[in-house]
């Protein structure tokens, strides 16, 4: 039965990057951004005659210092583009220091440490941030990098307003990072009031000059090290001098008569992706009939899930480290055997779900521009305000994103997800992670663009949003706002939730009933900002998670 499905199922999948001329003109450019300042700048830069790229870039830069919980240039990320046609991959991840190595993170007695990797200064891998914009711009931008800078410049000099949900991060960060310098810097934030950053506005106005160099090897880079010294971190001049960005070619996924791209490694978020389309195509008869988020729907999602965080777990890390079967993972004979192992009625024992070969602060933005480039961007700190280490004199936040390695294997990270040996620690690594920025095209056009954060979250978030728009015909922001779960095999039968679309009534008690612990997790279940392309038509959708706003410029 599942043979005669694959027949009809179009998902192969390949690294892979297309061709041809992209000429197309939208009635509109758009940006869906995680707060207004990102969104207001991306439209500015659009208006001014910049393009997608530009306005990432801008976009960046303006959220590294009006959304200093997640926005950065002490961190790093992923950016998906399609750029004249052609779509492009830019992996600007943060790599582990020269002096890292495997068991840094455990006592004498062979433990994991509490925190050591997420709090303090040797949580921090080497950033990308800056050399990633720089790149892209130097690559395919039109306006000059100063001017891309200027509004961020501005924000941090002149202050922007402070909102409720990021003052409430900010109290819970205040006791989260004490021994770390993070109050000096951070504790005069208020609800509704200008805060100013007067060090990270000159930082900027050094790297608008001057652009990437200034970070990697001037005045900011020594700053860097400096900080690092005395806090005991390891990033060293040598760790700046010699990072780099690489551009790979996205995964492809031939999906439904859509051609989709995504993360490859040293994202799992692609892989993982390929895997849950096709394994629920695999499965129609089963999802035949079954309404959204009712209980079927839902056991059958973390049946899935299940199985592709098994894998996630053993086989996947860093592709210039690790030689991960990435076309074995995502071959139509895999996946059958993997939607064969789905009990659609009961709970499939987690002791029986293995890998099946012989693995919360981030933000997200979407960019298309009225030629029908467009621009999905990633980029992260890790958890809120990431380590707690802010650059004395440069006014910036450091990454805690070396928790994204497995400290132990069979340990689990702060997102509760366990890895591998292959997701080791070793110097000039980068860390696996689940970030997806997503584009999906149909005949060599941009129809789609999206991305969330919500590390583990991600690529499972991702996932049920294009089941809303493609399997349930859901309008673009409804499908963006409506209920997630998630399910990472470990804990064990457990489905977790968000205070925003609880499980509740009937189809609570339906899981409950099968068998699942059913866990609120509180916080927010992503943050998706999405741009759907119809014809020349286009629109936006803001997660009503989070407080970001799309922008439509004419």
């Amino acid at each position: 039965m599942r043979i005669l499905l694959f027949k009809h199922l179009a998902l192969s999948v390949a690294l892979l990057a297309s061709s041809g001329a992209y000429a197309a003109v939208l009635d509109a450019g758009a940006v869906a951004a995680p707060n207004q300042y990102g969104a207001e700048v991306a439209a500015q830069i659009l208006k001014q005659g910049g393009n997608a790229v530009d306005a990432a870039v801008a976009t960046a830069f303006t959220l590294a210092v009006t959304y200093p919980e997640a926005g950065n240039i002490g961190g790093g990320g992923f950016m998906t583009m399609f750029v004249d046609g052609k779509p492009y991959f830019l992996d600007y991840r943060e790599s582990a220091p020269a002096a890292a190595h495997r068991d840094m993170y455990l006592n004498e007695k062979g433990q994991v440490i509490e925190n050591l990797s997420l709090v303090g200064a040797k949580a921090s891998g080497v950033p990308g941030t800056v050399l990633g914009m720089w790149e892209a711009h130097k690559r395919f931008g039109k306006l000059p990098w100063a001017q891309l800078l200027t509004p961020a410049v501005a924000y941090a000099k002149n202050g922007f307003v402070v909102a409720d949900k990021q003052y409430q991060y900010r109290e819970e960060a205040l006791k989260t990072f004490k021994g770390t310098n993070f109050a000096d810097y951070f504790a005069s934030m208020k609800a509704g009031e200008l805060f100013r950053q007067p060090e990270l506005a000159q930082t900027l106005e050094r790297i608008a000059d001057r652009g990437a160099d200034e970070f990697y090897q001037g005045q900011t880079a020594g700053l860097l090290v400096a900080q690092m010294q005395r806090d005991q971190g390891l990033i060293t001049a040598k760790d700046l001098h010699d990072y780099k960005v690489h551009w790979r070619p996205p995964l492809h996924i031939d999906w439904r008569g859509n051609v989709v791209y995504t993360a490859p490694l040293p994202s799992s978020g692609g892989v993982a992706l390929a895997q849950l389309l096709g394994i629920k195509q695999l499965l129609a008869a089963d999802f035949k009939d079954v309404p959204l988020n009712a209980t079927r729907y839902i056991h059958l999602l973390a049946e899935i899930e299940k199985r592709v965080f098994a894998d996630r777990a053993d086989y996947l890390g860093d592709p210039d480290f690790v030689k991960a079967p990435v076309n074995k993972l995502i071959a139509p004979a895999y996946l059958i055997k993997r939607a064969d192992e789905v009990n659609p009625t009961a709970i499939s024992p987690t002791a029986d779900v293995k890998p099946g070969l012989e693995s919360n602060q981030t933000t997200h933005f979407s960019i298309v521009d009225k030629q029908g480039n467009a621009v999905s961007n990633t980029f992260t700190l890790n958890f809120d305000y990431g380590s707690g280490v802010v650059v004395k004199d440069a006014g910036f936040l450091l990454n805690d994103e070396m928790d994204d390695f497995s400290s132990k294997p069979g340990v689990a990270n702060a997102f509760g997800v366990v890895g591998g040996n292959a997701n080791a620690i070793e110097p000039g690594k980068r860390m696996l992670s689940s970030m997806s920025p997503t584009l999906v095209t149909r005949d060599g056009k941009v129809t789609l663009v999206l991305g969330t954060p919500g590390g583990s979250r991600i690529f499972t978030t991702i996932f049920q949003v294009m089941n809303n728009l493609y399997d349930y015909n859901l309008p673009l922001q409804q499908a963006v706002a409506a209920q997630r779960v998630h399910h990472q095999l470990l804990p064990k039968d457990t489905i977790f939730f968000d205070s925003f679309a609880p499980l509740q009534g009937e189809q609570a008690q339906g899981l409950e009933r099968m068998g699942y612990t059913l866990k609120n997790q509180g916080w927010r279940m992503g943050d998706v900002q999405a741009i759907r392309v119809n014809g020349r038509h286009v629109e936006t959708a803001s997660d009503p998670r989070g407080r970001g706003q799309g922008i439509l410029v004419p």
